[in-house]
């Protein structure tokens, strides 16, 4: 699905990731881990396409494509999504407005007709039992008002409405108690399939205990330096990084 080859990025001027070789295929899920300032943020901001992160070496290529070729929202349409650290808040817009112009541009990239009224009212009505989502936040505009734990439940229907085939995860469990990490993760874990992927971006083991990663890597100074099993993470949460640098 995913395959980055000697990937090189740089943001105002400043070298960050400094050759990162990653493959991701069909239905695994990947978690990446590292010191804060190691590059993990800036690798899945490359990936979206955010424009104010410069790759200067290397290759993405995605389900076969040129990803890099690709602007943010043809990124999108072929199925990439990112769950934001601090997701941002849009006031007078609201989420159905929002989600309904979201899926309808989707839907239109990939050849099909935009859903009618009904027929988006049933998937938001279906999707919101799906992830456990209050209908309550779904009236509201977008993330407005919002908790940290709403506006990442809220990251997660938007995800399950989109239906994306690779998802990031970027620090998704920042700031959230366990009650809200255990209900975002819940609501990912239903959307997996055997033809989606994610790559989830974490400091701790406590979010891998409901996500079940098959495989962990370690980004340090722009590298990935360690690739393991799911048991990697405990040993981090247990050593810290200093022991992988050696």
């Amino acid at each position: 699905m995913l395959e980055i080859k000697n990937l090189h990025a740089k943001v105002d001027g400043k070298e960050i990731l400094k050759g990162v070789n990653l493959t991701i295929r069909d239905g695994e899920i990947h978690a990446l881990m590292g010191t804060n300032g190691a590059g993990k943020s800036t690798l899945s901001n490359v990936i979206v396409g955010n424009p104010k992160y410069e790759v200067t070496e290397g290759t993405i290529t995605f389900n076969g494509k040129d990803l890099l070729a690709m602007s943010p929202e043809e990124r999108s349409h072929e199925g990439v999504f990112m769950s934001f650290q601090m997701p941002v808040e849009i006031p007078g817009v609201s989420m159905t407005n929002f989600m309904r112009a979201a899926v309808n541009a989707r839907r239109e990239a990939l050849g099909q007709e935009p859903l009618k009224a009904t027929d988006f009212l049933k998937l938001i009505r279906d999707t919101q039992k799906l992830v456990d989502i209050d209908k309550k936040l779904v009236s509201r505009s977008v993330n407005e008002g919002f908790s940290g734990g709403e506006k990442k439940r809220n990251e997660i229907f938007q995800m399950a409405m989109l239906q994306p085939t690779f998802c990031i995860l970027d620090e998704t469990d920042s700031g959230l108690d366990v009650d809200a990490l255990r209900v975002v993760a819940e609501g990912f874990n239903r959307l997996r399939t055997e033809q989606t992927s994610a790559l989830v971006i974490t400091h701790y083991q406590r979010l891998l205990d409901y996500i079940r990663p098959d495989f962990i890597h370690v980004l340090l100074d722009g590298k990935i330096v360690k690739t393991a099993g799911a048991e990697l993470a405990k040993e981090i949460e247990e050593r810290g990084f200093d022991w992988i640098k050696e």
